[in-house]
């Protein structure tokens, strides 16, 4: 993998570090070696010019002239540079997680789904820019700009669910993008009906599922 430049800037000094962009991309997420994203044992203030950060800035900003622990928390807290290249495909795989949701959600005026290439071209017509929002979050965006040009429409279950008062906090989040509407019972447990993509039913019925180990109520409402 390509080898890039971190950076973090403390008290208005920047500091510098090279590293791999795979592994550094680990241990910004939590499972990566750092010793093996270093890809150089100095900390610069300026990579290009070459300038080495003095030890006692090094202490100042982050209380210790430990390398390896310097360097993971300008991993983790600051920037890692991408390449064109990486970013690229980031947005390819965007893209297509995207694309997918659609074609496993929407269909057409008849009720028939839409192919692989139709909705990507569609896409291309309508010049949708993808960012890096999750793909579920940026599917009813995309949606709204294709029914400026195709009949398209996302077809939904809407569902009730009563939610152990235990479970609650952890579970409420995910309910967030698909209520309808709610109501705390007496006991504390969560009533609630959403409405939500039919592609993503079951996906949603495993996360939930998993937080609540399948105590949750589920009804659904036929049309």
């Amino acid at each position: 993998m390509a080898n890039v430049t971190a950076r973090l800037k403390i008290k208005g000094n920047l500091f510098e570090i090279h590293v791999d962009l795979d592994e550094a991309l680990k241990v910004k997420a939590g499972s990566g070696d750092i010793v093996s994203a270093l890809d150089s044992q100095n900390i610069y203030n300026d990579i290009k010019k070459g300038h080495v950060a003095p030890q006692k800035d090094l202490i100042d900003a982050f209380g210790t002239s430990d390398i390896y622990e310097i360097a993971k928390k300008i991993v983790t807290s600051g920037e890692v540079q991408k390449t064109q290249e990486f970013r690229d495909a980031e947005q390819e795989a965007k893209v297509k997680q995207v694309v997918n949701l659609i074609i496993r959600n929407a269909v057409d005026q008849h009720g028939r789904p839409y192919t692989e290439d139709r909705i990507k071209k569609a896409i291309q017509e309508v010049h949708y820019s993808f960012t890096n929002e999750p793909a579920e979050k940026q599917m009813g965006k995309v949606m709204e700009k294709l029914k400026e040009i195709i009949p398209i429409k996302i077809e939904t279950k809407r569902i009730r669910l009563v939610i152990p008062a235990r479970f609650t906090g952890q579970v409420y989040g995910l309910l967030k993008d698909y209520k309808e509407k709610e109501e705390w019972l007496n006991n504390g447990d969560l009533e609630t009906i959403i409405n939500i993509p039919a592609g993503l039913q079951l996906d949603f019925y495993d996360k939930i599922n998993g937080v609540t180990h399948g105590a949750v109520q589920s009804e659904e409402f036929k049309d």
